[in-house]
């Protein structure tokens, strides 16, 4: 029986790889490299940045990889000022607290990102915990986090199901044995379910997913979202 929900944040709470993209974009180029989108989605999107700077700007030393995280992040929290909210989330939170269901957020962002966003969103006060990728012994895609949430939630990988935008948090859910909706906010749904997503939703006013979450947690009632 389904007892907790958990969320990514980055893609899945709000779609804020646009402007990841937009920072990597203007960052990279200083170092003569220029990326689209497909290789954004490829080399960037999901990872953590210390991966994503010794891979992509492997000349930098660990100061100054570090500095520049330091600065990628900070530009982030400079131009997300007006985040808003996946389509139907704030309703999916409420149905949520309503039946009693615990819920908590499974993220790579950095500390101050986490926090910063949940801000913005005005969500700091509607999740139990946030588990970081950057306290963990491994960050997504390795299970560790999310199984961390469950040891924390104190329940079983079956009595959860989880929300991921991407490849690297999809297999991190999967691999901690949690059914997975794949959230197609960043990649094509293809990938998402070539990567191991159970179902495939655009934002939460998907009917289907209403439908399994209702089939899970054992009960007729289900919220409708069609207004």
């Amino acid at each position: 029986m389904l007892k907790a929900i958990l969320f990514d944040l980055d893609g899945t709470l709000a779609n804020t790889d646009p402007l990841h993209f937009k920072i990597w974009q203007e960052i990279l180029k200083t170092y003569n490299q220029e990326i689209d989108h497909p290789f954004y989605k490829t080399y960037i999107s999901g990872r953590q940045n210390p991966e994503i700077i010794q891979d992509l700007i492997p000349q930098l030393s660990v100061t100054e990889g570090e500095e520049l995280a330091e600065y990628k992040e900070a530009r982030f929290r400079e131009i997300a000022l007006e985040l808003e909210a996946l389509a139907g989330l704030m309703e999916m939170l409420t149905w949520i607290e309503t039946e009693g269901l615990r819920k908590a957020v499974v993220t790579n962002a950095p500390r101050e990102n986490a926090r910063f966003m949940l801000e913005v969103l005005n969500l700091t006060e509607r999740f139990e915990f946030v588990v970081l990728g950057e306290d963990m012994i491994a960050g997504k895609p390795d299970p560790a986090p999310y199984q961390y949430a469950l040891e924390q939630l104190k329940i079983q990988p079956s009595e959860a199901i989880v929300f991921e935008d991407s490849p690297s948090g999809i297999r991190s859910a999967v691999a901690a044995g949690i059914y997975t909706f794949g959230v197609a906010s960043t990649h094509e749904p293809a990938v998402l379910k070539a990567i191991g997503a159970s179902q495939i939703i655009n934002d939460f006013n998907d009917l289907q997913m209403w439908a399994k979450i209702k089939s899970l947690l054992g009960t007729e009632e289900v919220l409708e979202m069609t207004d």
